[in-house]
């Protein structure tokens, strides 16, 4: 029980850290309050799972700062406040866990196969309505396109095409773009056959890796 109250404390404290940031949409507070972070850490490292840091998932793969999950999700949310949203990069399973407590449809592809696995467990655990699937997620899941929002949570050296194709109109993709070394979070907002593109603040990610992203054999 004591441990219990310790960590939502701390959850407590990651939202006063993310207002302190420039957070202030209500949504995505309450939804950061509302989503245990904690649930996405094995036992030994929970000392970690409110830091306003990256953390290591293993397969070279990190949970995101909270504060880089709470600046997407905002520029998600002020654009297509609910709907069905793509997430690609399954990874944890923090980021589809906040979309679905912020009332979307959630769909999400990861392509290693322990990770999704990881991910779809405590999807299972916390009772979440979340469909997950493994694969090449630059390729999207046309099968349950169009998407009103996508939510891309790797770098990418450019927009992959079969996402825009699976936008629905005035739909809104949030990804980061540039080189494997920095990128600038980017929103693209369809438009008839038109694409707006908005342009961000500069941050790290991992690799996108797939056919519309970068080649694997190069990490």
């Amino acid at each position: 029980m004591q441990d219990a109250e310790k960590l939502r404390r701390q959850r407590l404290e990651m939202v006063e850290t993310l207002k302190q940031y420039g957070i202030d949409n209500r949504r995505v507070l309450d939804a950061f309050n509302e989503v245990e972070r904690h649930r996405f850490f094995d036992r030994a490292s929970l000392t970690y799972a409110y830091g306003d840091c990256a953390y290591p998932i293993g397969f070279g793969q990190t949970i995101s700062q909270p504060f880089t999950v709470a600046y997407m999700t905002t520029l998600l949310v002020e654009r297509v406040p609910s709907g069905k949203v793509l997430e690609i990069g399954t990874g944890s399973g923090y980021q589809a866990a906040i979309l679905d407590a912020l009332g979307y449809e959630v769909y999400t592809v990861e392509r290693i196969d322990g990770l999704k696995e990881m991910a779809c467990r405590v999807f299972t655990e916390l009772g979440l309505d979340i469909e997950c699937r493994l694969g090449d997620g630059t390729l999207g899941w046309p099968e349950k396109a169009p998407f009103d929002g996508i939510m891309v949570t790797a770098a990418a050296p450019k927009i992959p095409g079969p996402l825009l194709g699976q936008l629905s109109e005035n739909g809104c993709m949030v990804i980061p773009l540039g080189t494997y070394e920095s990128q600038q979070m980017t929103v693209v907002r369809k438009h008839g056959d038109a694409f707006d593109k908005e342009v961000f603040q500069h941050f790290v990610f991992v690799p996108l890796v797939g056919r519309e992203g970068w080649d694997d054999d190069v990490f």
